[in-house]
């Protein structure tokens, strides 16, 4: 049973990731968290700056780092809604992040266990991955985009 803070905090990535509908963004957020405080928010961002680098988690760690001074995350969580892909894995390896809490599980470019697992190789730091906080919202955030994109799409191919 996922500890009410959890419950929390996965409620504030799930805003953040709202915010990418703005831009027709993936609707991924992510918090980072440091003694029950959000040091660190973030959310898709790639449509918005054309750039590869604008994921939810990139864009959290670099405000947590801002926020602590530091490059080294030790001691925080992050909250995120879709389970991290490789760079955003290692982002999170490399920042020492202690824990990540996964609203769904990504089966396409999932990095903590569902295509790979960052922790399965013989890096100098392991994260500590819980899954399944409000996977429901989390996931059916993403079926929505989706859903509306493909009906988007086919509208176009239909107006030709």
């Amino acid at each position: 049973m996922p500890d009410i803070s959890d419950e929390f905090f996965m409620k504030e990535a799930v805003k953040e990731a709202r915010l990418s509908d703005v831009s027709d963004d993936v609707p991924v957020g992510c918090v980072i968290v440091l003694g029950g405080e959000i040091i660190g928010r973030g959310h898709n961002t790639r449509e918005l700056r054309s750039s590869a680098l604008g994921h939810a988690e990139i864009d959290a760690i670099s405000e947590a780092c801002g926020h602590r001074k530091s490059w080294r995350l030790s001691g925080c969580t992050m909250y995120v809604t879709l389970e991290p892909c490789p760079m955003c894995a290692g982002a999170a390896v490399s920042a020492r992040i202690d824990r990540v809490v996964i609203g769904a599980k990504d089966s396409k470019a999932g990095a903590l266990g569902s295509v790979i697992d960052m922790n399965s190789y013989p890096l100098n730091h392991k994260i500590k991955t819980e899954y399944g906080v409000c996977s429901e919202e989390c996931s059916s955030l993403l079926k929505e985009f989706f859903e509306k994109k493909r009906r988007k799409s086919k509208q176009s191919r239909d107006s030709e």
